[in-house]
C-alpha cells in the first residue's frame, strides 16, 4: 500500500449528501476482484449518460478536477452497501482523501486500509474547503496527515482527528498484509518452535 505522509493537490467539491457506495461503484462493476481498472467507472451513473458519453456538467469531468486527488462532499460519505469496490474505484481514479462532516463505519475502515485517508470535519469547516474547492484548479489544498492539518489554498489551517493507529499505518504504508508480515521473524520463530515440538503436525 502506498504511503500517505503529505498532499497537495486539487480538491473536487461534491456537497452532495448521502454519496452510498453503489453511486461511487455502481454493482454492475463489481465482478472483479483486482484493485484496479476501477477508476474509469467511479461515479458511473454520474459521469456518463445512457451512451457511455461524459455528462459535461458532472464535476470530475470538467478539465479543472480530472486531475482531482481530493474530494470535498456532503454528509454521510459512503453509506449504503459495505462493498471495498469503492474505496478501490476512488483510489483507482486518483483520490487519496476524502472530506465530509461524517462517514459510514465500513466505508471509513475501509478507506484505511486502501490508502485513502477520510476526515470528517465540523459543517462549517467543510463549507469552507468546499468553496475552495469551487475555485477550481488554482486552488490547492494541502493535507499533512503527520501534522493532522488541512490547508487551503487562502492558508487557512483546519486540524483533525485520526485514530493513532490507522494514522501509524497510513504514514507506513500499512495494509492488513503488511502488518502481518512485519511480524513476520516471530511467526518464523513460532513455526519452527511449534515444529519441533509437534513434527506429526
Amino acid at each position: 500500500m502506498e504511503k500517505f505522509t503529505k498532499l497537495s493537490g486539487i480538491a473536487a467539491p461534491m456537497p452532495l449528501v448521502n454519496i452510498d457506495t453503489d453511486m461511487i461503484i455502481p454493482k454492475q462493476f463489481l465482478k472483479t476482484i483486482k484493485r484496479s481498472g476501477l477508476g474509469v467507472n467511479l461515479f458511473d451513473e454520474m459521469r456518463y449518460d445512457g451512451e457511455g458519453k461524459e455528462i459535461p456538467d458532472f464535476v470530475l469531468n470538467k478539465p479543472q478536477y480530472r486531475d482531482a486527488q481530493i474530494l470535498v462532499a456532503g454528509d454521510n460519505f459512503g453509506c449504503g452497501s459495505s462493498r471495498e469496490h469503492a474505496p478501490w474505484a476512488l483510489l483507482d481514479f486518483g483520490i487519496r482523501c476524502v472530506i465530509s462532516t461524517s462517514f459510514a463505519d465500513i466505508f471509513f475502515n475501509n478507506c484505511f486500509k486502501n490508502g485513502i485517508l477520510p476526515i470528517a470535519l465540523p459543517q462549517e469547516q467543510v463549507d469552507i474547503l468546499m468553496k475552495d474547492a469551487e475555485k477550481g484548479a488554482n486552488a490547492r489544498i494541502e493535507v499533512d496527515l503527520e501534522a493532522q492539518t488541512i490547508t487551503s489554498s487562502d492558508g487557512e489551517v483546519f486540524s483533525f482527528e485520526v485514530d493513532a493507529f490507522k494514522k501509524h499505518c497510513l504514514l507506513n504504508g500499512l495494509d492488513d498484509i503488511g502488518l502481518t508480515l512485519e511480524k513476520a521473524a516471530s511467526i518464523e520463530t513460532y513455526e519452527s518452535k511449534m515444529a519441533a515440538q509437534r513434527p506429526w503436525v
